[in-house]
């Protein structure tokens, strides 16, 4: 188990009412870390990860933003800066998932998956970046998706690929811009995780990865020892090779 020190650093996860955002930001709180938790529309659930994240003896805060929107990312960082001090670590979790001819979406559908997973990365990364640089110290994770740049051609999830290629580009170019300030920036790319409303057929190992499988994989790049790695991306594919998707 990779168990990185993170007492004093301020976290923040984008999506962290459900799902993997729940589990990476409770597993951070039960290293030391402050948690904001981020949500949009999961109020309820936000509340009780706060909860726990504070009987995990974290200091933690709920902020609602729509992280599409630079001015409702711009209020999201500023609420934690006020509650919790800056931004330490930030998780690019957000990214919508739409499974569907990409003739048959509507324009609505695919310029969510767009700006969900591309926008909301840009825009979190781009407000958290200054204050890192001040300090001379900062992580970015980005979430990709495995495999999303290897030519994949279901026509079905179009989007997403492209999303998910454009994410990984962005780790890359963001990873060469803050070599020098004491800032890294990775990716880490599930393929099927244990919430995904699909399963294909056959899975590597016979089973989806777990939420922890996909914590390790971050955590990966929060160790004090990685400093040096940036610009990284961590398959956590099982060893899943894809014809196609």
């Amino acid at each position: 188990m990779i168990e990185p020190d993170l007492e004093g650093r301020t976290v923040l996860v984008t999506g962290s009412a459900i799902g993997l955002g729940r589990a990476l930001t409770l597993a951070c709180a039960e290293r030391g870390a402050d948690v904001a938790v981020h949500y949009n529309t999961s109020e309820g659930a936000a509340r009780e990860v706060r909860e726990h994240a504070r009987e995990a003896g974290a200091e933690a805060t709920t902020v609602r933003a729509d992280v599409t929107d630079p001015g409702a990312v711009d209020r999201l960082f500023g609420t934690v800066e006020d509650a919790l001090g800056p931004v330490d670590v930030l998780v690019n979790n957000v990214g919508a998932f739409a499974p569907q001819h990409w003739e048959e979406m509507e324009f609505g559908t695919w310029q969510r998956v767009m700006e969900t997973n591309v926008n909301a990365t840009y825009l979190c990364s781009k407000r958290a970046l200054p204050g890192m640089r001040e300090r001379g110290w900062g992580r970015i994770v980005n979430v990709g998706y495995a495999s999303a740049e290897k030519g994949l051609t279901n026509p079905k999830n179009a989007p997403y690929f492209m999303a998910k290629t454009s994410v990984l580009q962005f780790t890359r170019m963001l990873a060469a811009d803050t070599e020098s300030d004491g800032i890294t920036v990775n990716a880490v790319s599930p393929y099927v995780i244990e919430n995904s409303d699909e399963f294909p057929d056959e899975l590597p190992r016979d089973r989806p990865a777990s939420f922890e499988d996909v914590v390790q994989a971050v955590f990966t790049f929060l160790e004090e020892g990685s400093d040096y790695i940036s610009g990284a991306n961590l398959e956590v594919s099982g060893g899943w090779l894809p014809e196609d998707v």
